[in-house]
């Protein structure tokens, strides 16, 4: 096995333009082969080091989130499974700042696209959501490919403990605010005034 490593390793320094360009195509591709994106994260820091594979990361996230972006606004109907998704997590008016889609991008289990789609619906137009999915992008890079190491190594207490602090990170950088219909409103007032 630690052949095999060596090699990969050689071959990365040998051919680092292309072995740079094909580890940002596999970010794309992540999705097809249902890999999730902590593991491509760490592969990336352990090939290319902290600084570049964070980089690297970066620009495949992103542009992983970019290509999602323009299928779904192409073909809505085929992404309903990831509708439903979010629907059942966050309920069918909830709207997630990109604060919370950047804590819960850190977290391994919750599915990448379901919280581009939260972005999608937050954003008003492309722009806004390119800024936003990088916002997004650059901590679940940097924390797995410099650190993804060495979680591998935490013990199962201090897994559940970083996934606490993570939850309670998302209920911190929760947008407070509340709306309330006009219809509403006035309602309630006209029932006083009865």
């Amino acid at each position: 096995m630690d052949e095999r490593l060596s090699v990969l390793y050689v071959m990365v320094e040998t051919h680092w333009l292309l072995a740079s360009i094909a580890f940002i195509s596999f970010h794309i591709l992540r999705q097809i082969l249902f890999i999730p994106v902590v593991i491509i994260c760490v592969a990336g820091g352990a090939l290319f080091g902290g600084l570049l594979g964070s980089v690297y990361s970066i620009i495949g996230l992103t542009l992983s989130s970019l290509l999602f972006y323009l299928l779904y606004n192409q073909m809505p109907k085929i992404f309903g499974k990831i509708l439903k998704m979010k629907e059942k997590w966050f309920g069918h008016r909830a709207e997630l700042s990109v604060g919370q889609v950047t804590v819960l991008r850190l977290i391994p289990f919750i599915h990448f696209h379901l919280l581009s789609l939260c972005l999608i619906e937050t954003t008003k137009n492309f722009r806004e959501y390119v800024r936003a999915s990088i916002i997004a992008n650059i901590p679940i890079a940097i924390i797995y490919t410099v650190f993804g190491q060495f979680i591998r190594d935490f013990s199962p207490s201090m897994i559940l403990l970083l996934l606490l602090l993570l939850s309670g990170l998302f209920f911190l950088v929760k947008d407070k605010y509340v709306i309330i219909k006009w219809e509403k409103f006035f309602q309630k007032d006209k029932a006083r005034s009865s």
